[in-house]
């Protein structure tokens, strides 16, 4: 991929979520809920504090990671749909 994010925000391809219930109900497309987990692609440099030195991020590529419902923005790159987030919208990073 040959995108880089700036600053403190960082690239997050969605996990694809449940295809049935836990009663074992497939679920359709149009009524699945977008899945708030994800893995990170790629990660800014970090942001600068108030006296300007660079802070890096906490988290890097390859994380698993929760995040808002509706954080982030989706964009298209090379073909994959993938969500530009900043660090703080990320809930928590899992295992």
């Amino acid at each position: 991929m040959k995108f880089r994010p700036l600053h403190d925000r960082v690239v997050v391809k969605r996990l694809e979520g449940e295809e049935k219930s836990k009663g074992g109900i497939i679920i359709p497309d149009s009524a699945k809920e977008k899945p708030q987990e994800g893995e990170i692609v790629a990660v800014g440099p970090g942001a600068r504090d108030e006296s300007g030195k660079l802070v890096p991020l906490d988290v890097k590529a390859g994380d698993r990671i929760l995040f808002g419902k509706w954080s982030g923005t989706e964009v298209k790159i090379d073909g994959q749909d993938l969500l530009i987030m900043k660090e703080s919208d990320i809930m928590g990073v899992i295992g």
